[in-house]
């Protein structure tokens, strides 16, 4: 059984008031979240992309990223427990699924990663760090992705790959449109959004313990970028809120 480890709280009287309404809501919003990709990918993977248009893909596939971050931002919020924290073991459950669904991620690893990204932000023994300073995109993301990759994930989606397309005869226009594109930019989505721009050091330096800053947005725009993460201080300030309780913290600051 995986335990969490919790880093230091930070209670205030803000907390208390979103818990007390989200009973059952983060498991409600991962079932849509991860029916809603099912079927989304399932429709697209069936369809003649012969008869689209170069410019009407480009929404879909957008579409379709939007639901892959989607997928992480839930197994993200199962490592903090917060999918459904009346039982652990379906919350991690839903972890382990969401993950796989994402690219055969192991949970086990990337919880252990989490934690001690959270503990110890912007440090040399962060895992999602690299750095922040001179804020190297490119060398960040290639450094963040590695940390979270092996040949292993690669050969056994290679392997899903071949058996979609020889097997259940998907064409590669539609794997390669629909299910290798969408993955990759929601990778660069997550990196950008949820690594890259908070925790780049600011011209003043970090601000301790969480160096952690907020990109200001309006709430629905921040909900499209990437799903609300872009509210990072409040996000390590109050790691046990799901990302759809965000704004609440944001608001209230």
């Amino acid at each position: 059984m995986i335990q969490l480890e919790q880093p230091p709280s930070h209670e205030t009287k803000l907390t208390p008031v979103v818990k007390r309404k989200s009973q059952f809501k983060g498991l409600f919003i991962a079932i849509v979240i991860v029916s809603t990709w099912v079927i989304s990918l399932s429709l697209l993977l069936a369809l003649d992309i012969s008869k689209l248009k170069f410019w009407m893909l480009w929404p879909v596939i957008l579409w379709q990223t939007f639901l892959y971050t989607g997928l992480f931002i839930t197994s993200h919020d199962a490592m903090h427990g917060v999918v459904f924290p009346q039982n652990t073991k379906i919350n991690h459950i839903i972890g382990r699924l969401t993950l796989s669904l994402y690219g055969l991620l192991p949970y086990k690893k990337l919880l252990k990663k989490h934690w001690l990204h959270h503990q110890n932000p912007a440090t040399p023994i962060d895992p999602d760090f690299h750095n922040g300073r001179h804020k190297n995109f490119f060398a960040w993301y290639f450094h963040f992705m590695k940390g979270y990759w092996s040949w292993g994930q690669i050969i056994a989606l290679t392997l899903i790959y071949q058996f979609a397309n020889h097997i259940l005869n998907i064409p590669h226009t539609n794997l390669i449109t629909f299910w290798v594109i969408p993955s990759l930019l929601s990778s660069l989505q997550l990196f950008y959004f949820g690594t890259f721009l908070p925790h780049s050091e600011p011209m003043g330096g970090y601000i301790q313990p969480h160096c952690a800053q907020t990109i200001s947005r309006p709430i629905w725009w921040s909900f499209i970028t990437c799903y609300h993460f872009g509210y990072h201080e409040e996000h390590h300030q109050y790691p046990h809120i799901s990302w759809w309780q965000l704004p609440e913290i944001y608001k209230a600051k």
